[in-house]
């Protein structure tokens, strides 16, 4: 599998590039704190670059209730690139997990300057490139990996590069049920895969909280035999 590092072009570079061409003109007004648990967004007309915060973007089974994580957005991520793109309004559920700051941009503005600024171009195709491979990741683990696995893959796509000691990033303090959308499966079997990895010493488990043992033991995992 490809580890992910944090070498992707910051949606900041964005947020100076719509600076830089007026395109936010007030950002006192166009700066939205949401609150966890909304899901107040507007896709269809605006476009939204992530301040600081945590956003889930997932899909639901209304008849078993199964939920399916797609996206877990932060800080330096933006949404929805589906609705820029197509001009459809995504059907998927948009929930804050913690508290957000959100820049809020008529998306026809971002559109135009799309399509006529190559410096804008250079910066935002980079991280669609990032989402359509996570995307991929997740139908080959889906597809093909057991739960124990995708629990393997997703904590070295969540290593934080640049701390000093071990820790994950964006995954360290969700709940258990949380972790069981983002990997396809449900709380009873995703803690049993938890218990086993803390029985191998690659983590430490605490209420609501995950925290890397030994970061050589984890990616040891990924040439175990399947």
């Amino acid at each position: 599998m490809e580890i992910i590092t944090d070498q992707e072009p910051s949606s900041q570079l964005l947020l100076n590039e719509l600076h830089s061409r007026n395109i936010i003109t007030q950002p006192t007004q166009q700066r939205r704190r949401v609150a966890k648990g909304s899901s107040d967004f507007d896709t269809a007309n605006y476009f939204y670059f992530i301040i600081h915060g945590k956003i889930k973007i997932s899909q639901i089974n209304l008849e078993d209730g199964k939920e399916q994580t797609l996206y877990m957005l932060g800080s330096d991520d933006m949404f929805d690139v589906a609705s820029l793109l197509d001009g459809k309004e995504r059907e998927a559920i948009i929930e804050v997990l913690e508290e957000a700051e959100v820049l809020e941009i008529p998306i026809e503005s971002v559109r135009e300057l799309l399509a006529q600024e190559p410096t804008f171009q250079k910066l935002f195709f980079p991280y669609i490139a990032k989402q359509l491979r996570s995307m991929e990741d997740l139908a080959v683990d889906l597809s093909l990996y057991s739960v124990y696995q995708r629990l393997i893959h997703l904590f070295i796509r969540n290593l934080d590069q640049k701390s000093i000691r071990p820790k994950l990033k964006m995954i360290d303090n969700l709940s258990h049920e949380e972790i069981a959308s983002m990997v396809g499966s449900v709380r009873k079997v995703v803690n049993r895969a938890l218990q086993k990895l803390k029985k191998e010493g690659v983590i430490n488990l605490s209420r609501k909280k995950i925290e890397l043992s030994s970061i050589q033991k984890l990616l040891n995992k990924i040439d175990e035999p399947l």
